[in-house]
């Protein structure tokens, strides 16, 4: 029998490739966003059926659930780190926040804040 003794780049530094603690009891507590998320232009979602503050919106949770300011309208979510487990609070809040319930299937075929605001205003 053999035991593997490798580690990853959480273990070594106590983190997850997208910036969060890792390991158990390391969650951070959420935090709140009151501003709207910079770099949100006027230009966003014209001509895609999509309004600029569902687009913001969904990049505000984004920036809340990966902990990162380093969030675009284009930025994919599993791509930043995330995980399935992160992604079911990602459409927690985008259903209290835009009384809309995607499934995780929307998730998976449109993870960035544009696709998933396009969702939301298809499902209106």
């Amino acid at each position: 029998m053999s035991v593997d003794t490798t580690t990853t780049a959480a273990d070594a530094t106590g983190t997850s490739p997208g910036g969060r603690p890792s390991g158990p009891g390391t969650e951070a507590a959420p935090r709140i966003e009151t501003a709207s998320a910079p770099g949100i232009g006027a230009g966003i979602g014209a001509g895609t059926g999509t309004d600029v503050a569902g687009v913001a919106g969904v990049v505000a949770i984004f920036r809340r659930v990966l902990e990162t300011p380093d969030i675009t309208p284009d930025s994919d979510f599993f791509l930043l780190g995330g995980d399935s487990l992160i992604a079911t609070r990602v459409l927690s809040a985008i259903a209290r926040s835009h009384g809309v319930e995607l499934t995780f299937e929307d998730f998976l075929l449109a993870p960035t804040p544009q696709g998933l605001a396009t969702a939301i205003a298809a499902a209106r």
